[in-house]
């Protein structure tokens, strides 16, 4: 059961948020001041969630959350604000704060922000220990990022590696599809062994069967000895398929066999070799699609298809855009001796904007090259993107009211889409009431579920 902590100078606040909580499961502390809410936290430090008034008698739930990180590390804290105050709640967010509410809050609102706040600690407490796993020379943070949708990748990341089930990872180029595979080897029981892998794309039909299962001497004209297949030098480790959706078709029936029976002869040879491998593939395109078209068996879609892992791609998780160009940023400057660099405001608002067809590996490149061409402490716009190809497509010139309610509706999804759908923070960080915003929801006829649970 999880244990909240609720501190306001109110007592019949208090109390109503008590009744509020306990009646959805949760162990409720109370307490009317800083002093003893510190008082409490340091008697028994369990508690899982603070709901911190701003404005106490003795000081203020900003300054109470940070001490009370102090005592509890990994507790989580919803700032409790009236209109007056949201500025300030705001920077409490910016200091650790899971979110806030604003005053009068309704009983939905409440319960679930104080659900997704737990949620997230969770999640965020089972990567950690994934993290913990997985060696650093890996970039395990370019994974990770600020994502509620990575981390679940990742909480999928830590089930799939305690089994030897085959797992199949689907995302665009550029994801970090590798990234992924390396990580479920790197935090299962075959880390110590092989990771192999083979981009299915890159082998010649011709020469597919050969380079992944061997062959003996005279095998074939040239074969002067004999020779390991891939799959063979994974033996106790990993086998990771890259752009599995490559495989010849020829090749799909006979890779179908060895995968079920665990076992084959290398080309030419008569004596059988056991196979003790865990086997992970990768796609960038839709295997079913595929299937569909015969042009992959179904048979071995539904072998590797046991545990699917789906990279979002970058446009999708706009919250990670500013954590990973900042991260790369750092990176290259410090290998190319540059010393420490920012971006300006508008270098910034041009990198979220961006759509990313080429995802991490795309951003990654981009702030390579503004690195190498700055010679300045700040990366200017000019340097980003600075290939053919701009970030949005140009209309041309519209009428003035089409102009603002293109700019209005698509100004309201993405607020939707960075709030995961919270009406009420949307409607704070755009500044209007939340019936007003409701309206412009309707107005639209945009759908507040479509931008929830990504």
């Amino acid at each position: 059961m999880s244990k909240i902590l609720i501190v306001d100078d109110d007592a019949s606040i208090l109390t109503v948020l008590r009744f509020r909580l306990e009646a959805g499961g949760y162990d409720v502390s109370m307490a009317l001041s800083c002093q003893e809410a510190l008082k409490i936290a340091r008697k028994h430090p369990v508690f899982d969630l603070a709901l911190l008034d701003y404005k106490l008698g003795d000081g203020n739930g900003v300054e109470l959350m940070e001490k009370l990180q102090g005592i509890i590390p990994s507790i989580q804290a919803i700032i409790l604000t009236a209109y007056g105050t949201i500025d300030t709640a705001v920077d409490a967010m910016k200091k650790g704060a899971f979110t806030y509410l604003t005053k009068p809050f309704d009983d939905t609102e409440l319960m679930l922000q104080v659900k997704n706040c737990l949620e997230k600690k969770n999640l965020t407490r089972e990567v950690e220990n994934l993290r913990s796993m997985v060696s650093d020379q890996l970039g395990f943070e370019n994974i990770i990022c600020k994502s509620e949708s990575m981390i679940r990748v990742l909480k999928t990341v830590k089930q799939a590696a305690s089994t030897d089930s085959t797992v199949l990872i689907s995302g665009e180029s550029g994801t970090g599809k590798e990234l992924i595979a390396k990580s479920v080897h790197l935090a299962s029981t075959r880390s110590k062994k092989p990771f192999i892998a083979v981009n299915c794309a890159a082998l010649p039909e011709n020469l597919f069967e050969s380079e992944l299962f061997g062959y003996e001497k005279g095998a074939f004209t040239g074969a002067d000895k004999r020779k390991a297949g891939f799959m063979a030098r994974a033996q106790e480790g990993t086998f990771f398929f890259d752009e599995v959706s490559e495989i010849p078709l020829s090749m799909q029936v006979k890779l179908l066999r060895v995968l079920q029976e665990n076992e084959f002869y290398p080309l030419g040879g008569s004596k059988k070799v056991r196979l003790d491998i865990r086997v992970i593939a990768a796609t960038n395109v839709d295997l079913e699609q595929r299937v569909a078209k015969d042009l992959f068996r179904e048979d071995l879609y539904y072998r590797i298809h046991v545990i699917p892992i789906h990279i979002p791609p970058l446009r999708e998780r706009l919250e990670c855009i500013p954590y990973l160009a900042n991260h790369f940023l750092d990176e290259y400057s410090s290998t190319m001796n540059k010393g420490s660099k920012k971006f300006s405001a508008v270098a910034m608002d041009k990198i979220l904007n961006y759509p990313w067809p080429g995802n991490v590996r795309e951003l990654k490149n981009v702030i390579e090259y503004a690195v190498a061409m700055s010679d300045k402490d700040v990366i200017t716009d000019d340097l980003i993107l600075s290939k053919p190809g701009e970030p949005r497509e140009e209309k041309g010139i519209q009428p003035l009211k089409t102009a603002k309610k293109e700019f209005e509706k698509e100004y309201v999804r993405k607020l939707l889409f960075l709030t995961d759908g919270n009406v009420s923070q949307a409607a704070k960080y755009a500044g209007k009431y939340r019936a007003d915003f409701y309206e412009l929801i309707k107005k639209y006829s945009l759908e507040i579920d479509e931008f929830r649970g990504r």
